[in-house]
């Protein structure tokens, strides 16, 4: 395959995943490439829900720009051989139809399912949002201190791990995994700076880069009720102001450390 497959993943909900995986997506039309979307977080569907909303605003204003999008539910079947079999075939379905595509950009659960390791196995990237927050590191790997002490990796990295793998032995790739904090308060902490000294840290021991995303903003919520992004500057919904300007350089600062 030609194309680039971007996945946000995250074994816990709240980081921000879709929020994230639009404005990308917007920056990639807005660029002139040809973007598929697909969520298998069908259940919950929060970036098919946001793609609606965008295809609602788009009726009034033409010039917004939206993807090719798919949503795809997960296969529960009580056999596992048979769920992941009809899982990937569905997958494998979509990723055909996109396959002249530019990007593929693919939103996953909070949670580990089939579909979300199928997923994560066909990544070119993957971009891992978290909260500002041990908390949520204690998702990714256990540590026994600030100073950087791993006790183990958590579920969710040995998934990435596994499927770094399987995509090694399928298609002979590798994986861009990318971590990033998101949602950050906007006042500077010591917790701040002692978990981005301990995701610097951890970084080339575990493999993932690590890079900054959004504060927490009231315009995110905003923009979702119309399928917007700061990257829509022609539509007009709310009114720009200072924050609005912070969040724009804030995005412009995170799509330059994607390096897509």
């Amino acid at each position: 395959m030609s194309n680039k497959v971007i996945v946000f993943g995250n074994q816990k909900g709240g980081t921000g995943k879709s929020t994230l995986a639009m404005h990308l997506v917007v920056n990639l039309l807005h660029k002139g490439y040809k973007v598929g979307t697909i969520d298998v977080d069908a259940k919950q569907g929060t970036f098919t829900h946001y793609i609606e909303n965008r295809e609602k605003t788009k009726r009034e204003n033409p010039e917004i720009l939206t993807p090719v999008h798919s949503a795809i539910i997960e296969n529960e079947s009580d056999s596992i051989t048979e769920r992941d079999k009809e899982n990937l075939t569905r997958f494998g379905e979509i990723m055909y139809q996109y396959r002249n595509f530019d990007f593929i950009v693919i939103d996953t659960p909070g949670s580990e399912t089939s579909l979300s390791k199928i997923a994560h196995s066909f990544a070119d990237k993957i971009i891992t949002p978290m909260n500002e927050s041990f908390v949520d590191l204690d998702l990714l790997v256990r540590i026994k201190d600030v100073k950087s002490n791993v006790l183990r990796p958590s579920i969710y990295a040995q998934m990435v791990w596994d499927q770094k793998k399987e995509k090694a032995m399928r298609q002979k790739g590798s994986i861009d995994w990318i971590v990033l904090v998101n949602r950050m308060s906007n006042a500077a902490s010591k917790n701040r700076q002692d978990l981005e000294k301990v995701l610097n840290a951890l970084a080339p021991r575990m493999g993932f880069r690590f890079i900054k995303g959004f504060k927490e903003r009231v315009v995110f919520r905003e923009l979702f009720l119309y399928g917007l992004t700061l990257l829509d500057k022609k539509a007009n919904v709310t009114n720009m102001n200072m924050s609005h300007i912070a969040a724009q350089q804030e995005l412009n600062d995170m799509l330059a450390a994607l390096n897509i």
